[in-house]
């Protein structure tokens, strides 16, 4: 599964799939993070732009489900399971 991949790798998952959602704050130890893109570009390198620039204005997105969309970065910590 890509969410445990990117778990096991330390990475971040960037998707536009909202289910990921629902495995980010289930069962899944998601320590990584989850970047759910709510983005209306009109063209691919608009969306990477907007995605680049988000990205590269924070540095704590591990261990949170956040969500990037025209206007504003919402982010929302993911629940620690030990």
């Amino acid at each position: 599964m890509v969410l445990q991949l990117a778990v096991q790798e330390n990475r971040l998952l960037l998707t536009f799939d909202k289910d990921f959602g629902e495995l980010a704050f289930g069962d899944l130890h998601a320590t990584a993070g989850v970047i759910l893109l709510r983005i209306s570009a009109r063209s691919p390198s608009a969306v990477a732009d907007m995605v680049v620039r988000a990205i590269a204005r924070r540095d704590d997105w591990g261990g949170h489900f956040s969500v990037i969309d025209d206007t504003q970065t919402r982010m929302t910590a993911l629940p620690k399971r030990g």
